[in-house]
């Protein structure tokens, strides 16, 4: 199996172990475009602790962990920063337009048997397919 693939499968499984471990100790569900989104329109300033504590984690551990890669991992983004900032925004905007993002809805939606989140699900990886053959392989910029 490519170390890619095991690389894959390992975040995965933290990604899963950390949902449900959030859903566990406070009984919320662990989408990323909520937790953020909740701290910029001011309407979860309640459990802004262990939002930003949340957020704290996800930003903190790639630091934490590039003494074990210090010549960097490869993550085949575009070195094109007009190309990055238009996709962040675009997902930014559809994670709002979904009510929820790809951990929201695929990793604690799906394993809840939440159809919306199998309906969200399948419609932004649809989208992203879509996207990677119009921007990839028509036009080139990615």
């Amino acid at each position: 199996m490519q170390m890619e693939w095991i690389w894959g499968l390992i975040g995965g499984l933290l990604i899963g172990t950390g949902g449900a471990v959030y859903l566990l100790a406070n009984g919320r569900i662990m989408g990323a475009s909520g937790i953020i989104g909740g701290l910029v329109d001011g309407t979860a300033w309640n459990a802004w602790a262990e939002r930003v504590t949340f957020l704290a984690g996800v930003f903190l551990l790639p630091v934490a962990l590039y003494p074990l890669y210090p010549n960097g991992v490869d993550t085949h983004v575009t070195d094109n920063w007009a190309v990055l900032i238009a996709a962040g925004l675009l997902v930014g905007v559809g994670t709002r337009m979904a009510n929820g993002c790809t951990s929201g809805h695929g990793v604690c939606g799906i394993p809840r048997l939440s159809m919306r989140g199998l309906v969200a699900t399948m419609t932004y990886i649809v989208a992203g397919g879509i996207g990677v053959v119009i921007f990839r392989h028509w036009l080139g910029v990615i």
